[in-house]
């Protein structure tokens, strides 16, 4: 049974419509969840109008990372779920599997944002590259934007959003 689940969240309602289905199962399973948000790399840009670069500002970045986990991880403890979080940097599905493996990890739980065709090709998936590489199951739900405007209470994040009926999962085996 799966003890010790990584979410991966990226700020996005999206993302976190993963939540509320393990708020419901981490209790009854006695599972610990980890959140995690991958800091990627940001180039250093210089402005065209007086040629100066603009840099980017890790310590700031990694700040609003633990202000966002902190308190969906409060609220996953408030409810009874042995919650933490961690903030890593560096390309996003590398380092998704780096903390499944750090924090050892039994399950990688989270929401896909479903592209297919044009839309896949352009920014890629994530969620497909883990569970490609991943050696544990990786459970994956896909919201729809229709989903996220339903609202419940059962969502720890302080929007309170969930898709409901429009959550299709699945679980599979990485590797």
């Amino acid at each position: 049974m799966y003890k010790r689940a990584l979410v991966p969240l990226d700020g996005s309602p999206m993302g976190e419509s993963i939540i509320p289905f393990l708020t419901r199962i981490a209790g009854p399973l006695d599972m610990t969840i980890t959140l995690v948000h991958v800091l990627e790399p940001v180039t250093p840009v210089v402005a065209d109008v007086d040629g100066s670069v603009i840099v980017d500002d890790v310590q700031a970045r990694a700040r609003d990372a633990e202000e966002y986990l902190a308190p969906l991880a409060a609220t996953l403890r408030a409810r009874g779920i042995d919650a933490t979080w961690c903030v890593r940097r560096g390309r996003v599905d590398a380092e998704i599997l780096a903390a499944a493996r750090d924090n050892r990890a039994d399950l990688i739980a989270m929401s896909t944002h479903g592209r297919s065709g044009v839309g896949r090709l352009l920014f890629g998936s994530v969620a497909e590259q883990v569970l490609r590489r991943a050696d544990i199951p990786v459970f994956l739900i896909r919201e729809t934007e229709s989903g996220l405007r339903n609202v419940t209470a059962d969502s720890p994040a302080s929007a309170k959003r969930v898709g409901g009926a429009a959550v299709a999962a699945s679980l599979i085996r990485g590797g």
